[in-house]
């Protein structure tokens, strides 16, 4: 055991920077580094990011409102060309988001903005999203309690209706080992008040092996 996790001490980074990419290639090709793209420049669509699409589209027809959570601004950033397209209105909100209770005022109290993106840690904590009705989690954070407060911005004093959460996994990837191994954290975090990571960096040597093993 010794061994191992000193081998994982000096592999640290690099395993990190492995997950970071495979989850980037789970969301869409273009948040991928240049050097990581297809050699002629060929454009490589997004399953994930198309049925995303068909997802707010017929929650729009349904006279629903959705929060889109996404753990990498650029993703949520490759959203907006699309919703500029289809004339659909939306609100942003990142880290680096100036004067956020209006974006969230906005968004409570304009009918006509189906659609509000935030980034994942933006959005867990300090924030009351009554006007939604949908909570979309693009991609998986290690800690699933994470995932739940974000998800618990729609459920404040005001809302009237019933919440919808949907996470969106790509199938045969390292998001179906995410998913499995919050599942596993989220017990332990029952038990023991705190057994989730809540970053990456707080990811054991166990950890790495389950998401990593065939």
């Amino acid at each position: 055991r010794q061994a191992r996790e000193e081998g994982f001490r000096k592999s640290r980074m690099e395993l990190l920077s492995l997950l970071m990419r495979l989850r980037q290639a789970c969301c869409h090709p273009d948040l991928l580094p240049p050097e990581f793209r297809p050699k002629d420049n060929t454009k490589v669509d997004s399953a994930k990011t198309e049925l995303l699409k068909e997802i707010i589209l017929e929650a729009i027809d349904g006279d629903h409102r959705m929060l889109v959570f996404s753990q990498f601004t650029g993703m949520l950033q490759l959203i907006i060309p699309w919703l500029d397209e289809q004339s659909i209105n939306y609100e942003y909100l990142d880290g680096s988001t100036k004067h956020r209770l209006d974006k969230v005022n906005k968004f409570n109290n304009d009918p006509s903005i189906p659609v509000f993106l935030i980034s994942l840690k933006a959005g867990g904590t300090g924030l009351n999203l009554t006007g939604a009705d949908t909570v979309i989690h693009y991609d998986q954070w290690w800690n699933p309690m994470v995932e739940d407060q974000a998800t618990d911005r729609t459920h404040r004093i005001g809302q009237e209706k019933p919440v919808t959460a949907i996470k969106l996994v790509a199938h045969n990837t390292i998001e179906e080992k995410i998913v499995a191994l919050q599942e596993e954290k989220r017990d332990l975090f029952n038990q023991l008040i705190g057994g989730a990571p809540a970053k990456l960096g707080d990811l054991t040597p166990e950890d790495f092996e389950f998401i990593f093993e065939n």
